[in-house]
């Protein structure tokens, strides 16, 4: 079984893809591009989330949806908004449609700096720090 790459890797892989250096013709449109590091960036934010879960607790690494909806009460609720607000346009930025044009790529570009800092903030998030603490659970009527 294969490592997948470091989010940082996936990251600096989008970032050349949107933004070829100097000199160098690229060989794929620019909506091609534009989707292929939407998919990167989605890949590394997905790879975060796994790493943040696997030190936070394990058994929320294996469904997907919960690992967003939860993240409010572990990494605080501005990250988790950050992060399904990014992990969302980015979805969308990676489905094929074909009534559709491709993502601009300065649409998706504009989402490498918010990537980038959450991977930092889930790097850096150890659970509850900074965190509005959970909801009490509920209970019924005493008797």
């Amino acid at each position: 079984m294969s490592a997948s790459p470091a989010p940082d890797a996936l990251v600096a892989a989008a970032r050349a893809l949107l933004q070829p250096a100097p000199g160098t013709v690229p060989t794929l449109p620019p909506g091609l591009r534009a989707r292929a590091a939407a998919v990167l960036l989605r890949m590394a934010l997905d790879s975060a989330l796994d790493a943040y879960w696997r030190r936070v607790t394990p058994s929320m690494t294996r469904i997907g949806k919960h690992r967003l909806l939860c993240l409010e009460w572990y990494a605080g609720q501005d990250t988790a908004r950050r992060c399904r607000t990014t992990w969302s346009a980015l979805s969308a930025a990676c489905h094929y449609r074909a009534c559709e044009l491709p993502p601009a790529p300065a649409e998706v570009c504009a989402r490498l700096p918010e990537v980038t800092g959450l991977l930092a903030a889930l790097c850096g998030a150890g659970g509850r720090t900074g965190a509005t603490p959970p909801p009490a659970p509920l209970t019924g009527p005493t008797p």
